[in-house]
């Protein structure tokens, strides 16, 4: 386990003419360990197995972890849909009624599958030492969507207000818990991803998203543990709200283009993306993630705080060559 200043690493970062790509890659290291995604899940070992794995065949900044939005709601008693090739998926909201808010049990960390991840990150980051390991986890409004339901909670914001901010409390409870142990456990950082909120208006992201997620910030964001925050929604209308939000670093998605976001955002944070995961990384050939890495260089690397990356967490079954496209290409372009 390798205690670093993560603050310090950060400057040196931005202050490299070069970066290493940072993408937000694990899935697909189960094609390098034989495993099926239905396993990873459910398995500290594996999650270790798969992210050492990924870390030794990919030259990345940093490891980061299953983003995988399903394990904070199934802590709290959603039911989850698995299988062996994709991400899984909540099925039913839990909260229907104000009473249902009030009832609701903020679970202990180690809920469901919350201690396996723990553990994952432990072994991970005993066997990862040559670069920061960052665990993933869910924003409090993401979460509290999965809770509600998706469409649910968008009108409940406007008509049961109050029931949306008794589970973002309860929800953030257990997200700042949550996001300790992970620290506790080894991690040099988190990503946070709250792409529900990239759904909501200016005035909504500020009441139902932004204090809450500035929360864990505060309890968690120091020179030894960075946040990341993960958004890939349409958020160009809300760019001067997630500058609200006051993290270090912004991992935004191929919604939209990143060069907006880089002449918004605070030149002091680190700003990482957008490579679109599924569309270029999955579903391309490598001739295409090529060229389209090639534009999201030459739009965005002359800003220093500029990080390549993909725009969101790369599909499991998301070929290795395109990946590799992706890094070689990096790495060409700085070379000049």
């Amino acid at each position: 386990m390798t205690k670093r200043n993560m603050t310090q690493w950060m400057e040196d970062l931005l202050k490299s003419p070069v970066k290493k790509p940072m993408p937000i890659l694990s899935f697909p290291g189960i094609q390098l360990t034989g495993t099926t995604v239905r396993e990873l899940v459910k398995d500290s070992d594996l999650m270790a197995a798969c992210l050492t794995a990924v870390a030794n065949r990919f030259d990345a900044a940093i490891s980061v972890s299953l983003m995988d939005l399903s394990v904070e709601a199934e802590a709290f008693g959603c039911n989850v849909h698995y299988s062996d090739h994709e991400v899984p998926t909540i099925h039913d909201p839990l909260i229907t009624s104000e009473e249902q808010a009030d009832a609701l049990m903020v679970p202990p960390v180690g809920a469901g599958r919350t201690g396996q991840c723990v553990e994952g990150i432990r072994k991970a980051a005993q066997q990862i030492t040559d670069r920061p390991v960052f665990a993933g986890m869910i924003g409090p409004y993401s979460l509290a969507g999965r809770l509600i339901g998706m469409t649910d909670i968008m009108i409940s914001c406007y008509e049961e207000p109050e029931m949306v901010e008794t589970v973002l409390q309860k929800a953030t409870d257990f997200l700042l818990q949550y996001a300790q142990e992970l620290k506790r456990a080894g991690a040099n950082g988190v990503v946070i991803a709250e792409p529900a909120a990239g759904l909501l208006s200016p005035a909504l992201i500020d009441e139902f998203s932004t204090p809450y997620v500035q929360k864990l910030i505060e309890a968690v964001d120091d020179d030894s543990f960075l946040v990341i925050y993960h958004n890939c929604g349409n958020v160009i209308p809300l760019l001067s709200n997630l500058a609200d939000v006051h993290a270090r670093a912004y991992s935004l998605g191929n919604a939209i283009p990143l060069k907006d976001a880089l002449q918004v955002l605070p030149s002091s944070c680190m700003v990482i993306g957008n490579l679109d995961p599924a569309g270029v990384l999955k579903s391309a050939d490598p001739q295409t993630v090529r060229q389209e890495t090639l534009r999201l260089m030459q739009d965005c690397a002359c800003f220093p705080n500029f990080v390549p990356s993909s725009g969101c967490d790369i599909p499991p079954d998301s070929p290795l060559e395109n990946i590799d496209a992706f890094f070689n290409t990096v790495r060409e372009f700085y070379q000049g």
